[in-house]
């Protein structure tokens, strides 16, 4: 048997809270450690809890999900955390990868889907829900322009073919999705991700997309 995967759930709704929980509890593998309302709280409540994964509302009062996980992620870098959002914070989520979020998810995810996005962000993975990583991706660009051309600063320029893995694992596919737009086997598609991650200089799906619309790859 595996240890579960210990959680840290913060917003300021009680009901939220309260709603999260019922749906992990309904999943095996999971334990809910600590709940808060605020993002100073999950700031005590992560030092003293050291959570697996935290899930992180946005807007909340004092401060928010963003200043949060930015804090989180300056004074305990491998910090994992999921955004938690509705299409009205866009903006706010596209801060939250920035500072250095693993992943966001919309609030009317099923619980099975949480269960998943979970599992794949305590693994070292980094998720993006696919009906709105085009939309992160869109306002990233619209927030920050290439200011130099794509391949500079890349030590190794990306091949046609992994740049194309790249702009569709901003849209948020799974590689066995991208095998199936691009005609490749799996495990080609997970050669190239990490071939493309190691040329960018980046560690995970997520800043993959962010940093490839920076830089103009995408």
């Amino acid at each position: 048997m595996t240890d579960p995967i210990r959680l840290l759930v913060v917003d300021d709704q009680r009901l939220m809270r309260e709603g999260l929980r019922t749906l992990l509890e309904l999943e095996r593998g999971f334990e809910i450690v600590g709940e808060v309302g605020d993002g100073q709280a999950a700031l005590d409540a992560y030092a003293e809890l050291q959570p697996d994964v935290v899930l992180m509302d946005i807007r909340m009062p004092g401060m928010d999900g963003v200043e949060a996980t930015r804090r989180l992620h300056t004074a305990w870098p491998h910090a994992r955390v999921i955004i938690l959002t509705t299409f009205n914070d866009d903006v706010y989520v596209f801060e939250g990868l920035r500072a250095g979020a693993l992943g966001y998810l919309l609030k009317d995810v099923s619980g099975q889907e949480l269960a998943n996005a979970v599992r794949t962000v305590a693994s070292g993975g980094a998720l993006i829900d696919p009906s709105v990583a085009r939309k992160v991706v869109d306002e990233f660009a619209r927030l920050a322009p290439p200011a130099r051309p794509p391949s500079a600063g890349l030590a190794e320029p990306l091949s046609e073919r992994e740049r194309d893995v790249l702009r569709l694992l901003a849209e948020g596919l799974s590689n066995r999705e991208i095998g199936l737009k691009l005609s490749l086997t799996e495990g080609t598609v997970k050669n190239y991700v990490t071939n493309v991650l190691q040329k960018i200089g980046v560690r995970d799906r997520t800043q993959a997309a962010l940093r490839g619309k920076e830089r103009g790859l995408i």
